[in-house]
């Protein structure tokens, strides 16, 4: 395969990383049950798409473990793999497809993906009109507010694209300038016939009248390895019995997701999102709870792998296949699914 050009995201990154110098480590702190050790998880978007991570924080199982859980939003998959590749965090949470990036670029210590939390996309088409029998090529022609090149937002949106036979760069209009999490109030403000969204911006825009959700791209994509949590090699290599105890209690979280209903789990994690009101947190966990979003472990599959590289592929995103063994391990999800 003719290599691509590394794309600007990397560049930003690696850049990044060099500039910041402040490392954390693994400290320590004393809590109810004794010391716990404190480490700083860095997640790319503060999202209910993620709710078993926010069960696991709510429900104590970071603490049952001996973890004192510091939790970091980054806004963007560049940030928090920045922070990763930096030691500003312990552990990154965002789309693996930034761990293949720096891979590419051959670093001294790269990244590591140990646990998959979602395995579906968690973003939404919303038009500005109802549309019940919405079919894809009903894009054609038309403007959209879609996601960062080279991120899984638009990535996987490109890819439903195409499997419908359209051609994103011809039949279509994508507009990608916007600032991830800002789309919602560009469309609100009369900018594209449809945009794509996380919650809760999909259904911000429904209770206010500005758009109404057509499509899943979950759904429409199919399983894909959209999260997974992710850590420097060395740091994996060095802290085996901490990075242990993260992913049981993660693990803790999704079994909790998997034994309770929506409305329990919504009260969960309520704590974590003091602005959105319970009946629409409610909505929302409803939303990715039917479409089956959440795993009900956390082993990253070489099958899962494979296709998110296809996708990567597919997009232009990818200088070459990088190998599964090198950036997964599954050793902590097996163990702790078998708990």
């Amino acid at each position: 395969m003719m290599k691509k050009k590394p794309s600007v995201l990397l560049a930003a990154m690696l850049a990044a990383a060099v500039i910041c110098t402040g490392l954390t480590g693994c400290g320590r702190e004393s809590g109810s049950g004794g010391e716990l050790t404190k480490v700083t998880l860095n997640e790319v978007a503060h999202s209910i798409f993620y709710a078993p991570m926010y069960v696991a924080i709510e429900e104590g199982y970071f603490e049952d473990e001996g973890i004192a859980l510091d939790l970091v939003t980054g806004f963007g998959a560049d940030k928090t793999m920045t922070a990763v590749l930096s030691g500003e965090a312990d552990i990154g949470f965002m789309g693996s497809e930034s761990s293949i990036y720096v891979y590419s670029q051959n670093p001294d210590d790269y990244i590591v993906n140990f646990a998959q939390l979602t395995q579906r996309a968690g973003n939404f088409l919303v038009s500005r009109e109802p549309m019940d029998d919405f079919q894809w090529s009903d894009l054609r022609g038309s403007s959209i507010l879609g996601g960062r090149k080279g991120g899984m937002p638009q990535m996987v949106f490109e890819y439903i694209l195409k499997k419908n036979n359209l051609d994103p760069a011809v039949d279509m209009d994508i507009d990608q300038s916007i600032d991830f999490g800002s789309t919602a109030a560009a469309f609100s403000g009369g900018q594209g016939d449809f945009t794509v969204e996380f919650e809760p911006g999909a259904t911000t825009l429904e209770k206010e009248g500005a758009g109404y959700v057509v499509a899943s791209l979950g759904v429409d994509s199919g399983y894909v390895p959209y999260t997974a949590f992710s850590a420097r090699q060395s740091f994996i290599a060095e802290n085996p019995e901490l990075i242990q105890g993260f992913v049981n209690a993660l693990q803790k979280g999704m079994d909790f997701v998997q034994k309770h209903t929506p409305e329990e789990i919504a009260e969960s994690i309520e704590p974590q999102f003091p602005e959105t009101e319970l009946e629409d947190i409610t909505t929302i966990v409803t939303r990715y709870y039917e479409q089956d979003t959440w795993k009900a472990d956390l082993i990253f599959e070489e099958d899962s792998f494979t296709l998110l590289q296809d996708i990567l592929d597919e997009a232009g995103e990818l200088e070459q296949r990088v190998p599964y063994e090198d950036l997964v391990n599954t050793e902590f999800a097996v163990k702790a699914a078998g708990q």
